[in-house]
């Protein structure tokens, strides 16, 4: 089983399909509206847009169990999201990602360590996994990490359809 045969909805309903990102690179995100690390769905969107000619996608995974920073239903999530950080990636319903009701993606992406080593339960909002065009994750950035870093930025490079 790889990510893209779970199974998960859209934020406003219906399947999230991930099957659909088979042969392509994806940035899994838990986000949050509420947290001091929101800021990052801007530099999520200029990836998003930068790399989705090119097999890349964002995939922003709402989550309320880091101190309820995303209190919102998908409407709301929905609207701020788009007016607030313009974004146009695809977004997943809120889920738990972690404790005995962990959503089955996060118990696909836990297990990969990122480059401190850390692997197991998310430490906080807008930890990242880059899934690769298999369904294999094949990095972990830690929560402050910026979406476009050297590090994110050259991982994504190494998994996508040359320019």
């Amino acid at each position: 089983m790889t990510v893209h045969d779970v199974e998960i909805s859209a934020l406003q309903g219906g399947p999230a399909q991930l099957d659909q990102y088979r042969g392509k690179t994806v940035l899994v995100v838990n986000v949050a509206s509420r947290c001091g690390l929101t800021p990052q769905y801007e530099g999520l969107e200029r990836l998003h847009e930068t790399y989705r000619d090119r097999g890349f996608t964002v995939l922003g995974v709402p989550c309320n169990q880091f101190m309820g920073q995303e209190p919102g239903s998908a409407d709301e999530i929905a609207d701020f999201c788009s007016a607030t950080y313009g974004v146009t990636f695809p977004m997943t319903e809120k889920v738990e990602v972690n404790g005995e009701n962990r959503h089955p993606l996060y118990r696909e992406l836990v297990d990969v360590p990122d480059a401190e080593g850390h692997s197991g339960d998310i430490r906080w909002n807008f930890e990242k996994f880059l899934v690769g065009p298999d369904g294999a994750v094949v990095a972990r950035f830690a929560p402050p990490t910026e979406p476009e870093s050297a590090e994110v930025v050259a991982a994504i490079e190494k998994t996508i359809t040359p320019a």
